[in-house]
């Protein structure tokens, strides 16, 4: 691995960001962490409004290349490390299925999950990017009763995305704990840059809430 290969994670800990911090570790990724305190609003201040105007993360450096947005950065990472595997290459016939489910989260996924956390009624059917919750949810259920994995037995960068997704969304009772999510989420949690990550990022928290006086 070269220095050229090297990324920048610009990073808070239990955030959108966790789960591209797991997905560098599957890949075996050299990476540095920018990290930002949250909890006293570093997101929102102007060195890093300058990076990703709406002040999310995560966002990614790569050399010259900037990279927003959690669904196209895990396109990215993961076809730039294609040698973990995690990728199925531009002639695989699951390529169409990987983009598709990655796709899904950041088109269908989120929007439903924002609506329904906020209690907002929800765009007539035919207006809404995900048509309605129930029919956006039973899409995954069934895509995932084929498992292990949401491509079958093959396990992608889609599934580190959607694994962590579960997880927090089931620990706040957005998704409900159907046994197939359940399963699915445990699967993915248990492996062991999850659990690295996640131990990393709970003390991690606890030092950005003493900071910020919280």
């Amino acid at each position: 691995m070269t220095d050229q290969n090297r990324i920048t994670l610009y990073y808070s800990p239990q955030s959108r960001a966790t789960g591209t911090r797991v997905l560098l570790e599957e890949l075996g990724a050299p990476y540095d962490l920018h990290v930002l305190n949250m909890k006293a609003g570093e997101q929102r201040q102007g060195a890093y409004l300058a990076i990703n105007p709406l002040g999310k993360v995560p966002s990614v450096r790569h050399g010259e290349a900037l990279v927003t947005e959690q669904v196209a950065i895990t396109i990215y990472l993961a076809d730039l490390f294609p040698q973990a595997g995690l990728t199925p290459a531009l002639n695989d016939p699951l390529r169409g299925p990987y983009l598709r489910w990655i796709a899904y989260y950041g088109a269908s996924f989120e929007p439903a999950l924002i609506d329904k956390f906020m209690q907002r009624e929800p765009a007539p059917i035919m207006q809404s990017p995900y048509a309605d919750y129930d029919t956006m949810l039973g899409a995954l259920e069934t895509q995932l009763s084929k498992g292990p994995y949401l491509l079958g037995e093959r396990m992608t960068a889609a599934d580190i995305l959607w694994g962590v997704a579960f997880s927090w969304t089931m620990m706040f009772g957005i998704v409900p704990k159907k046994d197939v999510f359940v399963r699915y989420a445990e699967r993915m949690t248990s492996r062991p840059a999850f659990q690295r990550i996640n131990a990393a990022d709970d003390e991690m928290a606890a030092q950005h809430a003493a900071a910020a006086g919280g």
